[in-house]
């Protein structure tokens, strides 16, 4: 019987826990005023971050979320996007998953849409 996965999200700033497990950062850009070791990474995938007019269309907006998501999940299906999905599948089979985003509030950032497919409650073609 295979083990649901275990996929977090959280932000960046916030210290590591027991609870984290793999810490990946999933946003393009570098966050403000954080060095390499203060974030206490296992991997920085920014591959897989909404392309930059997406990011800058929607700019955090809870109102454009919904809109934001599904673009975003159109992005990836790009190759890129696509094999760094796959990637991220394959940590998780593993073990534990924190997804790291800047954003001040992750409810609404592309980690949790990430999360989502991770986990199986969001659908994306690019699922396999």
């Amino acid at each position: 019987m295979a083990r649901r996965p275990s996929v977090r999200v959280g932000r960046i700033y916030e210290p590591r826990t027991r609870q984290d497990g793999f810490r990946v950062l999933v946003d393009r850009i570098w966050p403000r005023g954080l060095t390499k070791e203060k974030a206490d990474l296992d991997e920085w995938c920014k591959s897989i971050s909404p392309s930059t007019d997406l990011r800058r269309w929607y700019n955090h907006d809870p109102d454009r979320f919904d809109e934001f998501k599904r673009r975003y999940k159109g992005e990836l299906k790009e190759t890129e996007r696509t094999e760094a999905l796959r990637h991220l599948r394959e940590l998780v089979k593993k073990k534990t998953l924190t997804l790291l985003t800047a954003t001040r509030d992750v409810d609404i950032s592309e980690a949790v849409v990430i999360a989502g497919i991770l986990r199986g409650t969001t659908k994306s073609s690019s699922s396999k």
